[in-house]
């Protein structure tokens, strides 16, 4: 593990965050568990700035892998991983985001409770919790640590988990507002830090023409046009992100989730741009270092004491912001969505909190057998995108709108061949350097899959309709 060498001074100021956090945190959780509502959804009160601050900072967590991204393939990785979110993350607001805050529910399953049955609604629920395991972001934190630090990775694990996951046990999603609105703050200040100091010290965009490799400025970063499209589908995760929905949910009106998304969509392009400019910095200062240290290394080599402590409170930001949020996601999945509904005795608060921990076993469990952040994306996104995409849009889109057992065999068989083509690739090749047959990506089989299915439900439906027949 790459550690970074910090002055004192800076890891004192490290500490006085990591402890605000905690102590913020906790403030808020006095009596949230008393009330569902409360604990889950902060009241649903969400003010249009409490609500753009935690949806920008949570949206954003894997900011070493956007710092590898960069460093690798340079100005692709705005391409790649920033223009197509904000493509979708607009539809979303126009077009969903009212819908969901009018709908008054909890979470994404129960969208599919409610309009597919239990058998789909409890699928969706597990497909969700995998989907918002915070193992990558665990993962991050962890490295992160250990490399400040110089501490054991498990150590470091353990640390992690207490110091961004420990008051969510207690305060619920106010405490993640609470603190998402602090860690907004302080992930844009210290990366603005960093830029205005490379500019300052390096020169701007002629010191990039320089001494960057010709592809790392073009928007394609020497790769193939399908690899961009493939990102480009990667990208429709907005549609099925919880985070999005918990954030609808608990806003104060329909109006303030519309806007909120709207606004956050400013924010994420001013933040992209400034980590895309740092990115191609460690590329143009450091020729050979590893992708996932291009932020750390190059904060601690290119900042003086106390403004390099500043800009590594905003990478521990990033990450914390979003490990407590996915966190507490799977745990309301795990507690509410499968414990409850199927013990309607239970307490929801309490079977949330038991959630959180089996969410934490569970991301330790990922990253002991995928130790790699990219992976894990991979990995979750391919593997349950696929399933959960067109039966989630079309509950807000009633034209595409199937019966039940129709949706859950989409559900069901479109994960499976997923599934079956990840093995083959495994099969064939490693978890390294997967290959599949035709050089086709898993995800392609089981979106091809669910968009057929759905299409000929569709065309049956129209059928019945141009006979006078109700629907299946």
């Amino acid at each position: 593990m790459n550690s970074i060498q910090l002055a004192l001074v800076d890891k004192y100021l490290i500490f006085f965050y990591l402890a605000t956090i905690l102590i913020v945190g906790f403030s808020f959780s006095r009596h949230e568990r008393d009330n569902t509502d409360n604990f889950l959804l902060a009241g649903r009160r969400l003010s249009l700035p409490a609500f753009t601050a935690t949806l920008v900072s949570t949206w954003y967590g894997g900011i070493l892998g956007i710092g590898e991204f960069t460093y690798f393939y340079g100005l692709l990785n705005w391409v790649t991983q920033a223009l197509p979110y904000y493509l979708f993350a607009v539809l979303f607001a126009l077009f969903i985001a009212p819908k969901v805050r009018e709908s008054r529910l909890y979470t994404i399953p129960d969208q599919l409770y409610q309009h597919y049955g239990k058998a789909t609604g409890l699928i969706g629920s597990i497909f969700i919790f995998f989907l918002v395991s915070p193992a990558s972001h665990l993962l991050m934190l962890s490295i992160l640590f250990s490399a400040i630090f110089g501490i054991p990775f498990w150590i470091a694990v353990l640390a992690s988990i207490i110091f961004s996951t420990i008051y969510v046990f207690w305060g619920g999603f106010k405490s993640v507002v609470k603190t998402d609105i602090i860690q907004f703050v302080l992930m844009f200040s210290g990366f603005l830090i960093l830029v205005i100091s490379l500019i300052t010290q390096y020169g701007g965009f002629s010191f990039l023409q320089q001494n960057l490799p010709v592809t790392h400025l073009q928007l394609k970063g020497g790769q193939s046009t399908q690899y961009v499209v493939v990102w480009f589908f990667i990208a429709l995760w907005t549609f099925v992100d919880p985070g999005f929905y918990q954030r609808c949910y608990a806003a104060r009106s329909p109006k303030v989730a519309r806007r909120g998304i709207l606004i956050s969509v400013g924010f994420w392009i001013i933040f992209d741009f400034l980590t895309t400019i740092s990115g191609l910095y460690a590329r143009a200062i450091f020729k050979n270092i590893p992708g996932l240290m291009a932020f750390p290394q190059l904060g601690a080599a290119t900042l003086p004491p106390l403004l390099s402590g500043m800009f590594f409170i905003a990478l521990l930001a990033t990450i914390m912001s979003t490990l407590d949020s996915n966190s507490f996601l799977a745990a309301v999945t795990f507690g509410r969505d499968i414990v409850w509904r199927f013990r309607k005795n239970t307490d929801i608060n309490r079977a949330t909190q038991l959630g959180l921990i089996v969410s934490i076993l569970f991301s330790v469990l990922v990253l002991s057998l995928v130790p790699s952040v990219v992976k894990i994306w991979y990995l979750i996104g391919t593997l349950f995108i696929p399933a959960l995409l067109l039966p989630l849009i079309s509950i807000f889109i009633p034209f595409l709108k199937l019966s039940r057992l129709f949706t859950l065999i989409s559900m069901i068989s479109s994960f499976i061949v997923t599934t079956g083509w990840l093995f083959i690739g495994i099969v064939q090749s490693n978890l390294t350097d997967l290959k599949f047959p035709g050089n086709i990506q898993p995800f392609f089989i089981g979106l091809g899959l669910s968009v057929i299915l759905y299409g000929s439900g569709l065309f049956k439906n129209i059928l019945y309709r141009k006979h006078g027949k109700a629907p299946d």
